[in-house]
């Protein structure tokens, strides 16, 4: 069970009007996982954007798998995949295995980033064989006995999973990430962020719409979106998601609560719009930050707030003005930080700052996060 700042078991599940999404399921309810020193590890969802980059994480980071087995559709079944990294066969290629309620046996820990339906699909399958799953998908991110974890920022809460540890939206894992060593200084009240997201956060189908798109555009062919519901390429779509019925979107809503989960903070007030732009890899947000610095109980400075950032795990401060040097998503697509940049303080709010923050979200924001939950789980 997760400890909020509310005690034992009391963290938010509900958007700020009280209407959670009608697609929430309970997880199922687990025993005990041991991990041993060295895991056979399954990536469920291998061929995807993110599945491959989980594979290259866990090889880059040397993650200590005594096998690596990789998971997909029957369509992707038989076709391979480079892998060289610990637990990788002789040949240096993964062959691809069709996913079934028996592909688990001998399992400890399974990658999962197919998809919110296919996870709800298999868990209890996972959990029956005794492997712990971490999911990359919505599906049980906001359940109060499955944890949400973000390595830097609440990395206690991944030892008290019931067999399923979720990995947050990958727009709300980078605010978290720069949020963190700023909630030390003083108590946030409000956060306000805008969001400007990458087409690869919505899959390789939008990455290559992106890109033909910008082709046809350039050279005055007409074109049919598919993957977004408006033309992608010279515009930005202030759509992530479905819309709910107070009219945000459930990208918006999901880092309202998350944050909320996360942070141990039910009380934290969070405004959220989330813009897809035509940028192919790394999210970018603006965060205005205000803090609850009641009756002069905490003394806060801009220095304040750039050596928290400066000093915080996972984090780059990149803050030169003078030489025209912040965080751009060009730059730090393939990084695994998170850059911060443009700190300065927000005269409109009593104790505000604001700031710019970007990180690859196939990196930070997905594949990366779930192997360091792993790395937390190892013994």
């Amino acid at each position: 069970m997760l400890i909020s700042a509310a005690g034992p078991g009391s963290v938010p599940v509900a958007s700020p009007t009280g209407a959670a999404p009608t697609d929430f399921v309970p997880a199922p309810q687990a025993g005990d996982y041991p991990i041993p020193a060295n895991p056979v590890v399954a990536v469920c969802g291998a061929t995807g954007a993110v599945g491959r980059v989980m594979l290259e994480t866990l090889e880059r980071l040397d993650f200590p798998a005594s096998r690596v087995r990789a998971l997909a559709s029957a369509r992707s079944a038989g076709t391979t995949i480079p892998y060289t990294g610990p637990g990788a066969p002789d040949s240096g290629q993964l062959t691809v295995e069709e996913m079934t309620p028996d592909s688990f046996q001998g399992v400890n820990i399974a990658l999962f980033s197919a998809g919110a339906a296919i996870t709800k699909q298999f868990a209890a399958d996972v959990n029956a064989a005794g492997a712990v799953i971490i999911d990359n998908s919505s599906a049980y991110r906001m359940d109060p006995e499955v944890p949400l974890v973000v390595p830097e920022v609440n990395p206690a809460d991944a030892h008290r999973h019931n067999g399923i540890i979720a990995n947050p939206n990958c727009s709300t894992i980078q605010m978290v990430v720069a949020l963190a060593p700023l909630v030390k200084l003083a108590p946030i009240r409000r956060v306000v962020v805008s969001t400007y997201q990458a087409a690869s956060g919505a899959g390789q189908a939008a990455m290559d719409e992106l890109y033909n798109q910008t082709g046809d555009f350039l050279a005055g062919r007409s074109f049919t979106p598919q993957a977004f519901a408006h033309q992608i390429a010279f515009n930005c779509i202030p759509q992530i998601d479905v819309f709910l019925p107070d009219g945000q979107t459930k990208e918006e809503w999901k880092m309202v609560v998350e944050t909320k989960k996360i942070l141990h903070n039910p009380d934290i007030q969070v405004n959220a719009t989330c813009v897809r732009v035509p940028v192919l890899r790394s999210h970018s947000e603006s965060v205005n930050v205000e803090f609850d610095a009641h009756a002069g109980k905490y003394v806060l400075s801009l220095s304040d707030v750039r050596a928290a950032l400066a000093s915080a795990p996972g984090v780059v401060v990149i803050d030169d003005p003078e030489h025209l040097d912040y965080p751009m998503p060009a730059f730090t697509a393939g990084r695994d930080e998170v850059f911060v940049g443009r700190i300065r303080t927000d005269p409109t709010v009593e104790n505000g700052y604001q700031m710019w923050v970007v990180a690859d979200q196939l990196l930070k924001g997905a594949a990366l996060n779930a192997v360091q939950i792993a790395q937390l789980l190892l013994p």
